[in-house]
């Protein structure tokens, strides 16, 4: 075997032979039951991924598996996923507080505007004045 030298040929190729790998993995991982994860980097230097059930769960398992229990990395990338996991659950109640704080804003505003529409007409919309108001 040796290395296709015309690009154009070398990008077909790897386009057809990546999804074929991928078939195959994906028949492994169904018939045999297993988590699989596949990553290719293609000739123009882009990756490409299949995973049952994902890539990073799969990573993350075989990153706590082959380091050793004691580890003072082991320990580290536990608190370090923790603290992401407690930031992602905050994101919502966060961005849930913030959505009631514009809403009352926004009611305040739409109050403020119905006020100023009764007292000065021509804050009204422009649809809802008379010829003598226009004029």
């Amino acid at each position: 075997m040796q290395k296709m030298e015309k690009e154009r040929k070398l990008q077909v190729t790897f386009s057809k032979r990546r999804s074929g790998l991928f078939k195959k993995a994906s028949e492994l991982s169904i018939l045999c039951g297993v988590e699989i994860a596949i990553v290719v980097f293609s000739p123009a230097k882009k990756a490409f991924s299949f995973s049952h059930p994902s890539v990073d769960m799969i990573i993350d398992r075989y990153i706590r598996e082959n380091l050793p229990s004691s580890s003072n990395t082991f320990l580290l990338m536990e608190v370090h996923l923790n603290v992401q996991i407690h930031e992602l659950n905050r994101q919502p109640t966060y961005l849930d507080s913030q959505l009631d704080i514009e809403k009352n804003i926004s009611d305040e505003l739409r109050k403020i505007r119905k006020e100023g529409q009764d007292n000065h007409w021509w804050e009204a919309p422009i649809e809802s004045l008379g010829l003598e108001e226009l004029e």
